[in-house]
């Protein structure tokens, strides 16, 4: 054989895809899904923290909440519900291909299989669904509680329809034909995930409204008299004596949250619709004592 026959062949052991493997390789693609959780996670915290607070007429950015803080915060979307819903979309997904359904073992879950089958071959019915209940919520504002269900039941819909082409009897289709689905479907999960992380920050702000008697509570000692306005019979306000530097206390108070010196506090009762929020800043002439809140 002579140089130029041998040539193509060693060109083609130098494209050798195992490459892919080499540790290079596989610590940038740990660090790029890192950085797409992290951003993800970061959104999720600004939508649940910006909800959840401005239930009490304050705003994360105010607050200066800082990007370590929002990834923090969005974990209080793992709950369990939404672990076991992640998990059973995962396993419906993986289900419903050919492949993954002839290794299955046991009648249960070949039957699971068969069932997200024929799911995946009415995924129009599913996308249709959804629209109904998106419809139903932007137009008539039904179903406020689960405006999430329909944008979630259209990227089922449409993850299920993609995973029934992938069925040996069809076809092969383009790039094209399956990116733009699986893009649609990615936006939306993405609103998806935008509409329960406010729902759910805003469910807990109520929760938290609503038994604040349990919160930490909050003293204030004052040089000077404050005007602190409120109906709440249980905001208290006592003189200590003439001789005393702080004289005026006000209890009744409970924390909401303490940043950068100031302390944000709301009375025992407060209401979301018409009751302020009292901020403090801790001073000469002002001293700020925490107390446990009442069980």
């Amino acid at each position: 054989m002579s140089e130029a026959e041998s040539r193509p062949v060693r060109l083609a052991k130098r494209a050798d895809p195992g490459d892919l493997a080499s540790p290079t390789a596989l610590i940038k693609i740990v660090v790029a899904q890192a950085s797409f959780i992290a951003a993800l996670m970061f959104y999720v915290g600004v939508i649940y923290t910006g909800a959840y607070y401005d239930h009490f007429h304050l705003s994360p950015f105010t607050l200066r909440f800082g990007f370590a803080e929002f990834v923090l915060q969005s974990l209080h979307l793992m709950t369990f519900p939404v672990l076991v819903g992640a998990v059973v979309v995962l396993i419906a997904l993986a289900l419903s291909g050919r492949r993954p359904r002839q290794a299955l073992p046991g009648g249960v879950v070949r039957g699971a299989s068969v069932g997200t089958s024929v799911l995946a071959r009415y995924y129009l019915v599913v996308v249709a669904a959804g629209l109904i209940l998106l419809v139903l919520w932007w137009r008539w504002q039904l179903f406020l509680s689960y405006r999430w269900v329909g944008p979630l039941l259209i990227a089922i819909g449409l993850l299920l329809g993609e995973a029934r082409q992938t069925d040996g009897d069809r076809p092969p289709r383009g790039f094209r034909d399956t990116a733009v689905p699986v893009f649609a479907a990615g936006m939306f999960l993405f609103w998806t995930l935008t509409l329960a992380a406010g729902q759910l920050g805003e469910l807990n702000a109520r929760n938290d409204a609503r038994d604040v008697i349990t919160r930490t509570g909050l003293v204030v000692f004052s040089a000077e008299r404050l005007s602190l306005r409120s109906p709440s019979p249980a905001l208290k306000f006592d003189v200590l004596g003439e001789g005393v530097h702080l004289r005026y206390r006000y209890s009744g108070l409970r924390l909401i949250v303490a940043r950068n010196e100031h302390y944000y506090a709301v009375p025992i009762g407060w209401k979301a619709e018409t009751d302020p929020v009292y901020v403090f800043r801790e001073a000469d002439n002002m001293r700020i004592e925490l107390m446990p809140g009442v069980q």
